[in-house]
């Protein structure tokens, strides 16, 4: 299926079926898209950082689809380090809404922040980008630091920022989504099926197995800093290959959502949207004890 998706695409949309299933392209820009939060620039982005207690559903919990968070929870979250999350490739701002409402519901400051021109572009220039916009969101907040959510390419861009540009200063923690942290055998096979490097894509071709731009990333500690690191997969991403490319050594915590839920399906995609990997996300950025809800939705 993924192969011939491949093939029907021109050189142009190959770029989106590398990192956007071909069945998720409808969800990125849904008839409200309009209101979404706009793309977030160094240069043009309005930082909000807002939180959702005003609209929870009841007084004292905030439903978000998942187990409810208590107002103690949630005065926690709003107290603690602001949440950024960082798309992928082709990763528009709307397509991470779904996960930044959740958490704003749970009480967190959160923006999103969408790669530079889609993320098509150097990898290493993404993260200086994502640099500054950090650096914005701390003036913005008055936080010392903040925390990382990020999802398939931004996972990299997010590595790169704190291994060489100052980042392990500034990040609390860092999560990954689906990022392809040793490369993935999609982008491989782009030249297999007769379209060269990735069709001329910089972070494409920085996402194949054996780049030098992962060999560079993946040289040494996989977790410097005093950062706290955290990765999440899924069984079905099929757009990571292997899946267990997605996760990080030296001492990283690296979460499987099938060893704990194992009829639970998810996709690439999904790990933005799924309920159960979203309770993992949370217990994740709370400090708490890992053990995701198999029946959130």
């Amino acid at each position: 299926m993924l192969l011939r998706t491949i093939l029907a695409t021109t050189a142009t949309a190959t770029a989106a079926a590398l990192l956007v299933p071909a069945t998720a392209v409808a969800l990125l820009v849904p008839a409200t898209a309009a209101h979404a939060a706009e793309p977030a620039s160094p240069t043009t982005a309005s930082i909000t950082t807002t939180t959702a207690a005003s609209t929870t559903a009841t007084g004292t919990t905030a439903t978000t689809g998942t187990t409810a968070a208590t107002a103690a929870e949630r005065a926690a979250a709003a107290a603690a380090d602001p949440v950024i999350v960082v798309g992928g490739l082709i990763g528009v701002s709307i397509a991470y809404e779904p996960i930044a409402a959740r958490l704003r519901a749970d009480g967190y400051r959160v923006s999103i922040y969408q790669l530079p021109n889609l993320g098509l572009g150097d990898i290493r220039e993404s993260a200086r980008a994502l640099s500054s916009y950090v650096d914005q969101v701390r003036a913005a907040t008055g936080a010392s630091r903040v925390d990382l959510v990020t999802h398939s390419e931004g996972g990299l861009v997010s590595r790169w920022y704190v291994r060489n540009l100052g980042g392990a200063d500034r990040v609390d923690q860092y999560i990954s989504l689906g990022s392809p942290q040793y490369g993935t055998y999609v982008a491989n096979i782009l030249a297999v099926v007769g379209l060269g490097s990735c069709a001329g894509i910089v972070a494409c071709q920085q996402m194949t197995i054996g780049s030098s731009f992962l060999a560079d990333l993946n040289a040494g500690d996989d977790t410097p800093g005093p950062v706290r690191w955290t990765t999440l997969r899924t069984w079905q991403d099929e757009l990571v290959r292997p899946v267990d490319n997605a996760v990080l050594a030296d001492g990283a915590t690296n979460i499987l959502v099938q060893a704990w839920c194992p009829l639970r399906v998810v996709g690439h995609l999904g790990l933005v949207l799924d309920g159960t990997t979203y309770t993992a996300v949370r217990q994740t950025l709370a400090g708490a004890a890992i053990r995701p809800n198999c029946f959130a939705i």
